[in-house]
């Protein structure tokens, strides 16, 4: 199906978005924070990111805006956590096309990943 770039910082998350993921056919590539999600972007080109937004070394927003600089095309879900209304704002003025509220079931996972393959 789609290549999908998992990012956030806590792995168990990582381990059970990918599961969800590649469950349902995709192919997921992971990255542990901001920094390596850009990079992970430039060279592999994925169809779609799924991203936290509090992570070390570089916030989710600052490598959204990063990764939307390269790929103004670049179709990125935000995952957040609960109360983070504001940030969730900037980031959807930044170019996230949906968020994910922490924690989530895995449909809302596959629901915000179709629709933005669609």
């Amino acid at each position: 199906m789609a290549k999908i770039l998992v990012v956030d910082d806590a792995e168990f998350l990582r381990l059970r978005i990918s599961k969800i993921l590649t469950s349902n056919g995709h192919e997921v590539i992971e990255a542990n924070n901001g920094v390596n999600a850009v990079n992970t972007y430039k060279s592999t080109r994925p169809d779609a990111v799924l991203m936290d937004i509090t992570m070390p070394e570089m916030d989710g927003l600052a490598a959204l805006k990063a990764i939307r600089a390269a790929d103004p095309k670049a179709r990125v879900v935000m995952l957040t956590a609960l109360g983070q209304e504001s940030v969730v704002l900037e980031a959807i003025k930044s170019g996230a096309r949906d968020f994910i509220v922490k924690p989530f079931q895995p449909d809302r996972v596959l629901n915000a990943i179709n629709r933005v393959l669609s």
